[in-house]
């Protein structure tokens, strides 16, 4: 049986969420959980990304949150996006002081790092995904930015690999066991399906089940993620938020 203990991907008003830190910390205790992560969306999000004023804010709430809360432990992260086709992510030194965890992953909806990169990135996908245009050269293109943003940062977490821009997963887990990175089950997103995990497995690549909550209620919602980690026949070993 696997028992889960954390929820590593977590939104809060910072961003789009519709609960406070507070209020994600408190349903993550409700659901039996020691640790939680709150990730709001990268800098560069349109509309929804984080302040970078607020970054230090939040690291100062959650320092009080972890000095007064016991039996559970809150770390800031962010979910960072990819920027560039060179695998840049909306992040920097300054901002990386405050975290505990890197989350990464693709969205739409994000401000690139150049023109070329609008069109490399955002405009391909949108383009494949309206009128299947050259899906396989830009399912190769996706997965290449990807890899470089992995061996470019300490990314922890590769978030919802596959959901809302197509990359070759098999491959992206043989150069995440390299770096140390997980890739994400998302309990919110049917796009990590078994068949993606079992081949994802056969690098050895550890995975995490997160909620990718936007809801207080929705913190610790694992039964999505952990249904498919069991249908592809993973273990507690495989999974780095999991009781060994």
């Amino acid at each position: 049986m696997i028992k889960l203990y954390a929820d590593y991907h977590t939104h809060t008003t910072y961003s789009h969420g519709k609960g406070t830190i507070m209020d994600n910390v408190m349903a993550a205790r409700s659901k039996g959980l020691s640790e939680i992560a709150i990730t709001d969306h990268g800098i560069r999000h349109l509309t929804f990304g984080v302040k970078k004023k607020n970054i230090a804010v939040m690291r100062a709430e959650i320092d009080r949150i972890n000095e007064k809360c016991e039996g559970i432990k809150v770390l800031l992260g962010m979910e960072c996006n990819i920027i560039s086709s060179e695998g840049d992510i909306d992040m920097d030194d300054e901002i990386r002081k405050h975290l505990d965890i890197l989350l990464v992953g693709y969205h739409m909806m994000v401000a690139p790092a150049s023109l070329k990169d609008t069109w490399n990135i955002y405009g391909l996908n949108y383009m494949d995904k309206f009128f299947s245009y050259n899906t396989e050269k830009v399912k190769e293109k996706n997965t290449i930015s990807m890899e470089k943003a992995i061996r470019k940062h300490k990314i922890d977490i590769i978030t919802h690999p596959g959901a809302r821009i197509s990359i070759d997963t098999a491959y992206i887990a043989r150069v995440a066991v390299k770096a140390g990175t997980a890739l994400e089950i998302n309990s919110h997103s049917s796009a990590m399906t078994a068949e993606h995990v079992i081949a994802a497995a056969k690098s050895g690549v550890k995975f995490v089940i997160d909620s990718d909550a936007h809801r207080p209620e929705d913190v610790g919602r694992l039964d999505n993620g952990l249904k498919i980690a069991i249908e592809a026949g993973l273990d507690s070993s495989q999974i780095i938020n999991a009781v060994k």
